[in-house]
């Protein structure tokens, strides 16, 4: 038997006739919606994002985390395609505009397995589609003790063995390590040249970065679990972060991510969205410089089963993004994909 597919997608009429959408969103962003946020919108103006985003931030001292910020990121972010279908324009547009026909991303290799030959396989079939950057994660950490350290020093040796010099390569430990650990892992991986050691530590442990990154030539990178400018500013202010990783669909959504650009750009700090969802993120990459925005994340294994009901759901060609160009996100979904649906959150 099939495997019934479920997904939720916000969409927010307006007076004018105009219905904006966002999605897929996370279940975990229907109790917010439904407990106030979605009446609190009616008889504003879709126009003033600045004006709701704020609103929405200060009507509860718990919105700065939690499952509440992740309805405001989806409010928010619906809210910008309401504004890309009245002006017909796309997102990115009306973000400033882009400078690049394309936008490269990387491959995040999220559900590969290491089996023999497999990493070997895995990237260098993904270099040669195109990629010029993948991301492994690792399937070890202090638990499981010496053998666990040589499989994940493996990993990067194999994978620099498949792709040679074509490839940067990023590494993901998912806040699962300490600092011993951590160190070990980057002086015996330093000559393979990492483009960074992904979210070694959970993200309050500013100072076990601090003391990491004093001690390693591997450059570190967070923020899919830093969800405001404040959780940032310690990391951009100490210097500990070579990447900066904000998700749109945790962190405020569009209008608060582009404020995290701007403040990280002072810094020299770059900003790659956690590519959870792909549509917000590729959307703010297109509108920054590349120097502050380089790419944006693609989980191959996870993406097209999670837009499964989307017409024409974004994907790469040869590693890179072609420029969406219908207004808003672009979002219509696929109704012959669609047995059924029903209002999950209804406001009259």
């Amino acid at each position: 038997m099939a495997r019934k597919k479920t997904s939720l997608y916000l969409e927010i009429g307006t007076t004018k006739g105009v219905t904006g959408r966002y999605g897929p969103i996370d279940r975990e962003v229907v109790a917010p919606l439904a407990d106030g946020m979605a009446a609190s919108l009616l008889g504003l103006d879709a126009l003033a994002h600045g004006y709701i985003w704020d609103l929405l931030q200060r009507s509860d001292r718990h919105a700065r985390h939690g499952q509440r910020k992740m309805a405001i990121s989806a409010v928010d972010n619906a809210l910008w395609d309401v504004r890309g279908r009245l002006l017909g324009a796309p997102v990115w547009q009306l973000l400033g505009g882009s400078g690049r026909a394309r936008i490269p991303a990387y491959a995040s290799t999220l559900g590969t397995f290491h089996d023999d030959g497999e990493v070997e396989r895995m990237a260098a079939e993904l270099t040669e589609e195109g990629y010029t950057a993948q991301k492994w994660f690792f399937a070890d950490g202090p638990g499981q003790g010496p053998d666990g350290m040589e499989r994940n020093v493996a990993l990067a040796e194999r994978a620099r063995s498949a792709v040679g010099d074509r490839c940067a390569l990023m590494f993901d430990a998912f806040m699962s390590w300490d600092l011993a650990y951590a160190r070990q892992w980057c002086q015996r991986v330093e000559a393979l040249r990492p483009d960074w050691l992904e979210e070694p530590f959970p993200p309050g442990a500013v100072s076990t970065f601090a003391q990491l990154h004093s001690s390693t030539a591997v450059p570190l990178t967070a923020g899919e679990h830093l969800y405001d400018r404040y959780d940032m500013l310690p990391f951009l202010q100490q210097g500990l972060l070579g990447v900066l990783q904000m998700d749109p669909e945790w962190c405020g959504g569009i209008t608060d991510l582009v404020r995290m650009c701007a403040l990280a750009e002072p810094f020299g700090v770059a900003v790659v969205p956690h590519g959870h969802g792909v549509h917000a993120a590729l959307h703010v990459v297109a509108s920054q410089s590349p120097s502050v925005c380089p790419r944006v994340e693609y989980l191959f294994h996870h993406m097209p089963e999670r837009h499964h009901f989307e017409a024409d759901p974004p994907a790469p060609k040869g590693g890179s993004f072609a420029l969406p160009t219908r207004p808003g996100f672009g979002i219509e979904l696929a109704e012959d994909r669609i047995e059924a649906s029903r209002d999950v959150v209804a406001s009259g």
